[in-house]
Order: C-alpha cells, then sequence, then structure tokens
C-alpha cells in the first residue's frame, strides 16, 4: 500500500491579500447573432405549439388522433361531392355541417391535444426554462391559445372548404359557383366561432393539471356532460331527439323560454343557437331559432371564453410565481 505523501508535498502559496478573481476562457463561442426578442419568441412558441396538436415533432402515435380526426370530418364532403357528381343537389350545409359528427370529433380532438399543450410542461416542470426568456407571463398562455385556435381552425374550415371544391366542381355557371360561395361564408364564420371559444374552455381545463390523462378526462367530462344535460332539458320541453326537425310553420307558437333557457348549458347548444339568431339553415343541436334571445346565446359565450381567458392567464401567473 502505497505511503501517504501528503505531509512530504511543500504547501502553496498563499493567495495574496485583495487578489481578483480570475474568469478563464474555456473556448466556447459567443453568439453575436441578432437577438430577437419577446415578439420572436411568441411567434416560435405559437408554430411549435401548432405543429404538437398535430404530433409534428413527435412519433406516429402522436399523429393518430388529430389524422383520424380531420378524415372522419372530411369524410361527409367526400360523399357530398360523390353525391352531386351522380346529379343529387348538395346534401351537406355549409353551416350546420353533420352536427352529430363535429360534436363528437371536435370533443375527442380537444380533449386528447390540448393537454399535449399544457399538461406536458406543467408536468415536466419546465415553465423556469421559458420564463427564464425575455418574456411576460401572459406571452406563454397567448401563444398557446393562438396555437390551439389555429389548430381548431384546421379541423373545422378544411372540411368546409373541401365540400365547397367537391360542389362547385359539380355545378354549371357563374351563379351557381357564386351561391355556393355566399353559402360557404357563414359556414366559416361558424367554424371560426367554435375555433375560438373551443381552444379557450378546453385549454383553461387542461392546465389545471399536470397530470394528461386528468386533463383529458376534464375536457371530455365537461363537453360530454353540459351537452347532455343539455339535450335532456331540451327534449323534457317538447323537442324532438330524433328523426329529422320539422320546419314551424308560422302558425306554431314560438318556443318557450324554458326551452330558450336549455340551450345555455352547453357550448355546443350555444353555437347552434348563435347561428340560428344570425340566420342560419335548421337548428343543428335540437334549438329552435332564439329569435330576440339569441343575443343571450352570444353573450353567454363570450363571457364563457373570457372567463377561460382569465383563468388561463391567473393559472400561469400563479405557475411562475410558485
Amino acid at each position: 500500500m502505497p505511503a501517504d505523501t501528503s505531509a512530504q508535498l511543500p504547501p502553496g502559496p498563499a493567495p495574496a491579500a485583495g487578489a481578483a478573481s480570475v474568469i478563464h476562457d474555456l473556448g466556447y463561442r459567443r453568439y453575436d447573432g441578432p437577438r430577437l426578442g419577446r415578439a420572436q419568441i411568441v411567434r416560435a412558441l405559437a408554430w411549435h405549439s401548432f405543429r404538437s396538436a398535430f404530433g409534428f415533432g413527435r412519433g406516429a402515435k402522436a399523429k393518430i388522433v388529430p389524422l383520424v380526426a380531420l378524415v372522419a370530418l372530411c369524410l361527409p364532403a367526400v360523399v357530398n361531392a360523390f353525391a352531386m357528381s351522380k346529379g343529387n343537389p348538395r346534401l351537406v350545409d355549409y353551416d350546420t355541417y353533420s352536427p352529430a359528427l363535429r360534436d363528437i370529433v371536435m370533443t375527442v380532438f380537444v380533449a386528447v391535444q390540448a393537454p399535449e399543450l399544457v399538461s406536458r410542461d406543467l408536468r415536466s416542470r419546465v415553465l423556469p426554462l421559458y420564463f427564464a426568456r425575455p418574456i411576460k407571463t401572459i406571452d406563454y398562455p397567448l401563444a398557446k391559445y393562438l396555437a390551439f385556435t389555429g389548430a381548431c381552425l384546421v379541423m373545422m374550415e378544411v372540411p368546409l372548404l373541401l365540400l365547397y371544391v367537391g360542389s362547385i366542381a359539380n355545378v354549371h355557371g357563374g351563379s351557381a359557383v357564386w351561391a355556393q360561395t355566399r353559402a360557404l361564408v357563414p359556414g366559416l364564420l361558424v367554424g371560426l366561432m367554435w375555433a375560438v371559444v373551443l381552444a379557450a374552455i378546453s385549454l383553461y381545463l387542461a392546465s389545471l393539471t399536470g397530470r394528461r390523462a386528468f386533463a383529458t378526462g376534464a375536457v371530455a367530462v365537461f363537453f360530454l356532460l353540459t351537452f347532455t344535460l343539455a339535450e335532456i332539458l331540451l327534449q323534457v320541453e317538447g323537442q324532438q331527439p330524433q328523426g329529422p326537425r320539422p320546419t314551424l310553420p308560422s302558425a306554431i307558437a314560438a318556443p318557450s323560454l324554458a326551452e330558450k333557457v336549455a340551450g345555455l348549458f352547453s357550448p355546443f347548444t350555444l353555437f347552434d343557437g348563435v347561428r340560428m339568431w344570425l340566420g342560419g339553415t335548421d337548428p343543428a343541436d335540437n334549438v329552435l331559432n332564439p329569435g330576440g334571445f339569441g343575443a343571450v346565446y352570444a353573450l353567454v359565450l363570450i363571457v364563457i371564453t373570457a372567463l377561460c381567458l382569465a383563468g388561463l392567464a391567473a393559472r400561469y401567473r400563479k405557475a411562475r410565481l410558485s
């Protein structure tokens, strides 16, 4: 066993009194490029989040839900194009667009993909890394909201554009094409309404927990329960739950106040009430034309969206301080 030679080494020189510290150059290169600042960070985060909503940058498994959801929403447009090529009239309205399918598919999409944008960062505790950059607390939820609104817009508008292309390919004459274009615009605006509201609600609910399974369950349960409640109340008040919805002649009395209020309990029936109030086609979710009460539907939607966005901002203000 070697002898201990520590006692044989001469003591080193004592540091001089008041000697300054030395920073050693380890050979790292300096970054002399442009520093783009806050706006570019928000844009980069929004673009990254938008791609994440569709599973880009991750494995094939992450792309299954958005791809299947988009294909499912596009199926009615494909069927309509085939039917019109056989001489039939357009089967699907732009502003309603297979309401039952749209309700189910969009519920699944936002329930699965909203936690992908917000819960993962909470779970991994990487928010301090984001906030170490020159951004404000509001920038992170703003980027996530813009990204997910864009993702929901893709899910809502791409099927409508496909329906439009299939329709104008099977009509003849400029007037017929113009009629299809005029019918498309309200449908696109309805899709924008859906995207703005669904993104706000689902992101807020998903941000309440870092556990993705819990976040997915919270979003799905909220939309399913509220829609079920609204449907039950509407059916109790005398709405027809199945079969074609009859067009009400002017001689039939307007829907009661209870029927109108029943539609306020779900975002999906709120969408339909606002759409009908603004002059849409036949009801899609068992909501009769609310008439002047449609302004209340619009106000409730605005309040819900504002509260969810405020809650989302408060959630990340608290996360930054914790």
